[in-house]
């Protein structure tokens, strides 16, 4: 499962607490004959690497259709092939779809400062992914992800009336730019007030390292988190009061104001009490349901179609294990925007993954071997091409009914092995497209 790692301990006692799923049972037997099925309809991919010819995409482009986000999961957080994809389906996107942003599961306010290089070529992109991508996004600094950022910054120098965007849509740390712009506009607009904002504001803004600033949030006390978060509240109520009249400043005044609703996102995440297994499972729908509202509002507020990349726990609409996850951010986005949401499974069959280890102390590379018989990666993986990808509304009905059926499917979070990384789901009722690779390899980490 993909989540914020210092709720990690707490999630995994309630996993071990509650009733084992069906997904730790004997396996059932294998669906493989729908294979020839899945053969007759499924589109050769010609690689996960962006570059080069386009042509085998054509079939993602009509699953994509007329959506206006489009989410791509991935099994791992650490295999180089879903980034690669990822940035491969999105340069398509952008040159032949109309795509206008990527969106990472990341924070927000990393995201302001990628934008930054990407649209105006402020800043050093490797050193903001050293400063931000720490602890909770410790998978991020990546040469894939680097690769993806300077793509998008060439693509910027040679269309800059029509450039490409870069958002982080989580909330898991905000950055010391968020605080100084919403207080840089109040001292602006109204200076009577900075005094107030600072007040509401005080001990928030970060003045240590990202990872070491995650961590001393949460070893607060609880009484403690709860005032932060009911002062970031008055603080996004009082900016809200301050909105310009007229149209003259209103483009600003709402960027403004979105960065106070992460600030208050942030706080009020951490204000749940993770010793209360009720209350993690809350607080991760909580954060799912924050994500969406991020993606949405972007979209409403740039007008962009979106590639929204995040774990396939996030992008799909039915959680892999709704004790920890009852509802999913592809579900929310599925609810605000309808079919104008998309939501498309990676799946794999062997190879190679980065994550820590149990205690989420070392970053390890993790290899694992064929899929286990009745997963659904076993018959996938038994589709003659070694990359294919398939929509699945569009499947035959022998084929949907196999989709329609839950078994176990690969899914690793932040470290391994979990005391589970196997999971009951139906692709059909989970995904509306799957791409699957019959290998995959490591991420490259930025030493």
């Amino acid at each position: 499962m993909s989540c914020l790692r210092p709720w990690t301990f707490v999630v995994l006692v309630l996993i071990l607490l509650a009733p084992a799923p069906s997904a730790t049972a004997v396996p059932r037997a294998t669906g493989d004959p729908v294979v020839p099925v899945l053969e007759r309809v499924a589109s050769p991919l010609r690689t996960a690497e962006p570059g080069g010819g386009v042509r085998d995409l054509g079939p993602i482009g009509r699953a994509v259709g007329d959506a206006v986000v489009v989410g791509m999961g991935e099994a791992t957080h650490g295999s180089h092939e879903f980034l690669a994809m990822k940035d491969r389906v999105f340069r398509y996107l952008v040159e032949h779809r109309g795509f206008r942003t990527f969106a990472l599961e990341t924070a927000w306010s990393t995201g302001v400062r990628l934008d930054e290089y990407v649209v105006h070529g402020k800043g050093d992109p490797e050193r903001i992914m050293r400063e931000d991508f720490q602890y909770t996004y410790a998978l991020n600094p990546t040469a894939e992800n680097l690769e993806l950022v300077e793509w998008m910054r060439d693509y910027n120098r040679r269309h800059p009336h029509d450039p490409v965007r870069f958002m982080g849509d989580d909330w898991g740390y905000t950055g010391p730019e968020l605080y100084d712009r919403v207080t840089e506009y109040v001292a602006r607009v109204r200076p009577d007030l900075s005094p107030r904002f600072d007040a509401l504001y005080r001990g928030l803004r970060p003045a240590v390292p990202s990872g070491e600033y995650q961590k001393a949030y949460l070893a607060r006390p609880l009484a403690e988190r709860q005032d932060m978060a009911a002062r970031t509240g008055r603080a996004l109520a009082l900016l809200e009061m301050l909105e310009p009249r007229g149209e003259a400043g209103r483009r600003e005044f709402a960027e403004v104001l979105r960065h106070a609703t992460v600030i208050d996102q942030t706080a009020t995440g951490y204000g749940f009490d993770f010793d209360d297994p009720r209350q993690v499972a809350e607080a991760m729908r909580w954060r799912d349901d924050a994500m969406a509202d991020n993606i949405v509002w972007w979209h409403r507020h740039t007008g962009h179609r979106i590639l929204l990349a995040g774990h396939n726990n996030h992008i799909g609409y039915e959680p892999e294990d709704p004790r920890v996850l009852p509802r999913t951010q592809g579900a929310f986005l599925r609810d605000r925007l309808g079919d104008g949401y998309v939501s498309v499974g990676l799946t794999f069959g062997r190879g190679s993954f980065k994550a820590t280890d149990p205690e989420e102390v070392h970053m390890l590379t993790h290899t694992v071997g064929a899929p286990r018989p009745g997963s659904n990666e076993h018959t996938l993986d038994q589709v003659r091409y070694g990359r294919w990808v398939l929509d699945l509304r569009t499947a035959p009905g022998p084929a949907r009914t196999w989709l329609a059926e839950a078994r176990p499917t690969r899914s690793v979070g932040t470290s391994y092995p979990e005391e589970r990384n196997w999971f009951d789901i139906a692709l059909g009722r989970c995904y509306d497209v799957v791409i699957h690779q019959d290998r995959v390899r490591a991420v490259d980490l930025l030493s």
